[in-house]
């Protein structure tokens, strides 16, 4: 890399509108939408799909919601042509679905694009020519009267080839393309030279796509961009500005919204950003960041997984495990204070009295797209006590004290050293059953009990194997868990004294269990936690006793 590289490249030029609204709007509606998967992301791939995998990519983006699907390329081959013109004749298109088809400005071109859609009730054909001056310059060789000629000229065909269809509904689009690296007054002067040909209007208008060809620019650069076309642009309700980022500066989706708040009507891209480069626009990203806000995206992604497996299978492109949304790891928590600070999000969201969401490191509900909760907190060894109990909690129902979180804590902590791996929720109920519950070599082993007597003075009488043998202790409490106590401390049991004990249930109905957790301190001061889970609370609160001294 070289120490100044501005003596090799040069900043993109200020748009001088000094008075720009757009920093000051926000969005509040959905645009129109256009997928581009079956033609700008096609054209991307190393193996480009075949007529199976394309149609059911195309079910796809019709199932999701989008009513504007630019289907191919028809001039490219026969497989693009056979492709558009079937969906056509087996009469695959919804009623509220327009097809859209690409096509450079030139006579045969433009003739084949039409024929592929013969027959269609309507249909969009979208012209395009490039007017930067590399391209002018460095492809073309010519100047921009020659440049914007060729739009006038391609504007003319398709009037006069959709005259000779006349039972089509025809819509055009016109990209000035390279919008975003050519003079705006030269992009403006070829756009409107384009209507005086094809002569839109409110009610049939003409859509003004203007890419972000290659992303060159910061995205307020492009929004400005946008927002002085649509000021300078004559008969303003009479076309449809249309934006097309690319994604080459990382910027796709930032540089879609900021082109909304600019003004734009659609925005065109591809389903998870596929697309040449670095992508396309990813249409799922720009989408759900509105549903974030509160807007209806008119959009479906609440099963992201199927969405995810089909465009992977048509692509054979994987979904990186971060992407925004729809990664397998979007969700996931692995750090310690990013585990305790979406279990305690749960646990306030289920005690809120409104539907708002408010989970910290959450933007949006997994569920909301079709996502289960069991993935949002995953453990290995950088995770910390909150998201254990999260696991646990998920797996078994079993809700830990905080402090009994801090001692699985160290458990779980062990085995994920020790292994070197992602731990998963059977490892830690093994973890948890190894520290907490009944084993066959435990010390103390409830074989049966009963209690008696008035409420304050309560005898335990229990049968209990102490080291492989049966024994008959008792003892006197004020309550049974007391009572416990005494009779293990009347033997040869430790002496405990209880810090805290806590109870619930475990699921509902007649069949649920309970869960008893007990913190004690023995006579040299430590510490030790014991559980019991059993039919019967009271039970449960025995054996939580006994695991507490075989904890000692």
């Amino acid at each position: 890399m070289l120490r100044d590289p501005s003596t090799k490249y040069r900043p993109f030029p200020q748009i001088d509108l000094p008075n720009r609204e757009w920093p000051s709007r926000t969005i509040t509606q959905p645009p129109r939408w256009l997928s581009t998967d079956l033609r700008d992301g096609n054209q991307a791939l190393i193996d480009p799909m075949d007529g199976e995998k394309k149609t059911r990519f195309f079910d796809l983006i019709c199932k999701v919601g989008i009513k504007e699907i630019e289907v191919g390329f028809p001039s490219a081959g026969a497989t693009e042509f056979d492709f558009i013109s079937g969906l056509v004749k087996t009469g695959r298109i919804p009623d509220d679905v327009t097809i859209q088809v690409l096509t450079q400005s030139r006579r045969d071109l433009i003739e084949t694009s039409f024929e592929s859609l013969r027959g269609a009730p309507k249909a969009i054909v979208h012209l395009y020519n490039a007017v930067s001056p590399a391209w002018r310059k460095i492809v073309f060789g010519m100047s921009r009267d020659e440049v914007r000629q060729i739009a006038v000229d391609g504007a003319k065909i398709l009037r006069d080839c959709a005259a000779a269809q006349p039972n089509t509904d025809w819509f055009f689009e016109y990209s000035p393309e390279t919008f975003s690296t050519a003079e705006l007054d030269f992009s403006l002067e070829v756009c409107e030279a384009v209507m005086e040909v094809l002569r839109p209007t409110p009610d049939h208008p003409l859509i003004l796509n203007l890419p972000a060809t290659v992303e060159c620019a910061t995205p307020n650069i492009y929004a400005d961009q946008i927002e002085w076309f649509g000021k300078n642009i004559r008969n303003r309700d009479s076309v449809v500005i249309s934006l097309h980022p690319h994604n080459d500066r990382g910027t796709g989706v930032a540089a879609a919204e900021l082109g909304l708040m600019a003004g734009a009507d659609r925005v065109e891209g591809c389903l998870l950003g596929n697309g040449e480069r670095t992508g396309n626009c990813d249409l799922v990203t720009v989408a759900l960041n509105m549903y974030t806000q509160g807007i209806d995206p008119k959009l479906d992604f609440s099963d992201i997984d199927e969405i995810i497996n089909t465009v992977t299978y048509c692509n054979q492109l994987p979904v990186h495990p971060r992407h925004p949304y729809a990664g397998e790891l979007v969700f996931t928590a692995f750090s310690g204070s990013h585990q305790d600070a979406i279990k305690k999000g749960f646990t306030a969201q289920a005690e809120r009295n409104d539907e708002f969401w408010e989970v910290p490191y959450l933007p949006i509900d997994p569920a909301d797209l079709g996502r289960s909760y069991e993935a949002v907190i995953r453990v290995n060894s950088q995770s910390g006590k909150g998201g254990v109990a999260w696991v646990i909690e998920q797996d078994k129902g079993l809700k830990l004290p905080k402090r009994l979180q801090a001692d699985l804590s160290r458990h779980v902590q062990a085995m994920a050293d020790e292994t070197s791996r992602e731990l998963n929720a059977e490892d830690i109920w093994n973890a948890f059953q190894k520290a907490y519950l009944a084993k066959p070599d435990d010390r103390f082993t409830l074989l049966d009990y009963h209690e008696s007597g008035a409420s304050g003075d309560r005898l335990f009488v229990g049968r209990v194997a102490i080291g492989g043998e049966e024994r008959s202790i008792s003892g006197r409490g004020n309550g049974l868990i007391s009572g416990v106590i005494a009779a293990l401390g009347d033997t040869t049991g430790p002496q405990l004294d209880v810090v805290d004990y806590s109870e619930h249930a475990i699921g509902h109905g007649a069949d649920a269990q309970a869960a008893a957790y007990v913190e004690c301190r023995t006579a040299d001061g430590r510490t030790v936690f014991g559980v019991g889970i059993d039919a019967d609370i009271a039970t449960a609160s025995v054996r939580a006793v006994l695991s507490a001294a075989n904890a000692v």
